[in-house]
């Protein structure tokens, strides 16, 4: 699954690994009940409601996208912890070498699992990964039914209001 990335975005948004139409399709968050898209553009950080297929124009808004995991499969919980501690291991390597003001990780299971953070909730952490400041994001899944989109759509433009003030 290729990463969308390059130096110095505002933020990388960083999903858990690829789903199986993701890892057909090349593009990110592509299950059509998956609310990223909606949600990134409710939130404000798109003026228009992107498909998919257009993830590489996210760059025009220094916005870029990768996973903890590479590997596909058909529900996150398939993956197991060695696989999330070396997902945080690359991507921590991957912030730091791309400097990005913000990492959005999306999905808060993902981040305590990768970073070995258990007490890690959504909003603003306290750890910097070389000078980048790290955000958890709820999952936009439509498996995650504790929020919504517009409750998750306030959570992303709390994170929007602090990448464009930073």
């Amino acid at each position: 699954m290729p990463d969308v990335v390059a130096d110095g975005l505002k933020v990388l948004f960083c999903g858990i690994n690829p789903g199986l139409m993701s890892a057909a399709t090349g593009h990110h968050f592509a299950r059509p009940g998956n609310r990223f898209w909606p949600v990134l553009h409710l939130s404000g950080f798109t003026p228009r409601l992107l498909e998919p297929s257009e993830q590489r124009e996210l760059l025009s808004y220094g916005l870029g996208i990768t996973n903890v995991v590479a590997r596909a499969t058909a529900r996150a919980d398939e993956l197991d912890a060695e696989e999330y501690r070396e997902g945080g291991r690359r991507l921590a390597l991957k912030v730091a070498r791309h400097k990005p003001r913000w990492l959005a990780v999306v999905g808060v299971t993902a981040y305590r699992a990768a970073f070995d953070d258990r007490r890690a909730g959504v909003g603003p952490q306290e750890r910097l990964i070389g000078e980048s400041r790290v955000w958890v994001l709820p999952n936009p899944s439509g498996l995650n039914a504790h929020w919504t989109a517009q409750t998750m759509a306030q959570e992303f433009a709390r994170l929007r209001v602090a990448a464009e003030g930073s």
